[in-house]
């Protein structure tokens, strides 16, 4: 196969469990779930509708996680993907694969969702090809099941027809490092997206996104991830390769807006990059000019610059600036459904809670539910 699977028949569903009652929290799984829908959706990476891309952030039951698989499942036609990143925890007498919910506790599989549910989801799809990424972490025992073929987590989770990739972390510490923004696999998973990969095809399929992810996290002494394939899905092409891209790409004319926006992607773009090397206060100028920039078709990309600079400035201690910008991407919500929209709203409801105003944080609180029960692909 030469082309990418075609966005417009394709699904992706995009869940992840942040916080816990009984387990250790995982706040990097937000950023997973709202990066990560970003770069699907880009169209220089691969171009999926929004629409198409349903993020369930923070399940409560098995419902509220899967009802959203099996309706992706009944419309996508070529391509299904499904991520999940939080705790994964092993049934301590069958061994099966739980996936973590809010209220989940740990060895005890009827408080999480059995991953076999998940997989019948998968397996009554129409879609040519599926797609099951895992960005979960074991502990205890769990670690220790971990070696032979037919005992990965990765054989265990297979699909008929389908590509199976797992972080298969063996401890807490491994999947979530402390300070970081992403949790260890998704962070190489979306520098690959967002950068590229040099030397490699324009498109990149899903064999490659796995090799160049075990040499980059073997590089950094951490867990190598595991994958199981059917039917040669590896060969599907997931995403184009950014680090191909440049001058050798036809363009069409320059519109002021094109540049307003491309400036936007691209101060985001830089920032980050400072931040993951270690320079937060270098990026602060640069989120700052590219907020000034209003791209008028791409309102996710502001968000996502509003999101990055609140937080960039809440560490560095500049908290009332950092509500003075979540304030005013509220006033921009309106109906606006999406992962970061319910972000942008549970971030200034805790900087309103941090400052007293215990009022205005259950308000905001109140427009995240009214977001996540009237958007149909944010739950």
């Amino acid at each position: 196969m030469t082309t990418l699977a075609d966005p417009g028949s394709s699904r992706a569903v995009l869940i992840g469990t942040a916080s816990y009652l009984h387990l250790e929290q995982l706040p990097a799984v937000e950023a997973n779930l709202v990066d990560l829908a970003t770069e699907l959706c880009d169209a220089t990476v691969w171009g999926l509708p929004v629409q198409h891309c349903t993020v369930v952030a923070d399940p409560q039951s098995a419902a509220e996680m899967l009802d959203p698989v099996h309706q992706a499942a009944d419309e996508a036609t070529d391509t299904l993907l499904v991520y999940y990143a939080g705790h994964g925890m092993r049934d301590p007498d069958s061994a099966d694969l739980y996936l973590g919910l809010g209220g989940s506790r740990d060895g005890i599989g009827y408080s999480a969702v059995a991953y076999r549910h998940l997989r019948a989801a998968l397996r009554s799809s129409w879609a040519r090809r599926k797609v099951v990424v895992l960005d979960c972490c074991f502990s205890g025992r769990a670690a220790l099941t971990l070696s032979g073929a037919a005992d990965t987590i990765a054989g265990q989770a297979a699909v008929d027809g389908a590509y199976v990739l797992t972080a298969a972390p063996r401890d807490r510490v491994a999947l979530a490092p402390d300070g970081e923004r992403h949790t260890a696999f998704t962070a190489e998973l979306l520098r690959i997206l967002r950068y590229g990969i040099p030397g490699a095809p324009e498109l990149l399929d899903l064999d490659t996104l796995y090799r160049e992810l075990t040499a980059r996290l073997h590089a950094k002494n951490r867990p190598l991830p595991q994958r199981s394939q059917e039917n040669g899905v590896g060969a599907l092409p997931l995403a184009r390769n950014r680090a191909r891209a440049g001058a050798h790409t036809p363009a069409g004319p320059v519109l002021a807006a094109d540049v307003r926006t491309a400036a936007v992607a691209t101060g985001l773009k830089v920032a980050r990059m400072l931040r993951e090397e270690g320079h937060p206060r270098d990026a602060l100028p640069i989120l700052r000019l590219a907020l000034q920039e209003q791209p008028p078709d791409g309102q996710g990309t502001l968000f996502a610059v509003q999101l990055e600079l609140s937080e960039l400035l809440a560490d560095t201690g500049h908290l009332g600036e950092a509500t003075t910008v979540l304030e005013s991407a509220f006033q921009q919500l309106h109906k606006a459904y999406g992962p970061e929209a319910v972000l942008i709203c549970r971030r200034l409801a805790d900087l309103l809670q941090e400052s007293g105003n215990h009022i205005e944080a259950c308000e905001v609180l109140k427009h995240a539910l009214d977001i996540a029960e009237s958007g149909p692909r944010v739950r």
